[in-house]
């Protein structure tokens, strides 16, 4: 477990704005105290200073985990965001997009989101903007990239994608066997 370099710093804090804005900075300084981000073994835990205090006492490679885990980087070097991470993200999301009763499985399964599956979409929202998917009683479900703005989904056609899938609530499940 160690601190973040600048670089990696960068990559983390750029990934999390692209889906909460300037809200990061909220992730960092909260009232119920200072949390920090650590890595180890190629994964970002989001943790508070207290735990990560208490967990510098296990040795390295006795550590399997500490805090939550929002992300990890691939071997080329880039960060990817995990489903772990919704529940820290979704208070402070910026752009939202709910889904309709009928295209929320389709969604679970992986699948794009059509226009004729969306409920709502948060305003002003841009082109290849971050959001996060939700069911209509704003349960999180997953992230996901808006193909179009807000004005081009108002005049897209029903079988038109709005929505890119990125990652959902239920890759548990479809990943299961390929988890170590």
């Amino acid at each position: 477990m160690r601190p973040l370099t600048e670089d990696e710093m960068k990559s983390v804090f750029e990934k999390l704005s692209k889906y909460i804005g300037e809200n990061v900075r909220l992730l960092v300084d909260r009232p119920d105290g200072n949390y920090c981000f650590r890595l180890h073994k190629d994964r970002v835990y989001y943790v508070s200073e207290s735990i990560m205090r208490k967990a510098t006492n296990v040795a390295r490679k006795n550590l399997i985990s500490l805090g939550t885990c929002i992300g990890k980087y691939t071997k080329s070097g880039k960060f990817h965001l995990q489903i772990t991470a919704l529940d820290l993200l979704a208070p402070y999301a910026k752009y939202k997009v709910w889904l309709k009763h009928g295209s929320e499985q389709s969604f679970l399964y992986g699948n794009h989101i059509l226009k004729s599956g969306l409920g709502r979409i948060t305003e002003n929202t841009a082109q290849y903007q971050g959001v996060i998917m939700c069911s209509m009683n704003d349960t999180p479900l997953g992230f996901g990239v808006v193909a179009k703005s807000t004005a081009d989904c108002r005049r897209a056609d029903p079988g038109t994608i709005v929505a890119f899938h990125q990652t959902d609530i239920g890759e548990y499940l479809r990943s299961e066997d390929t988890l170590t």
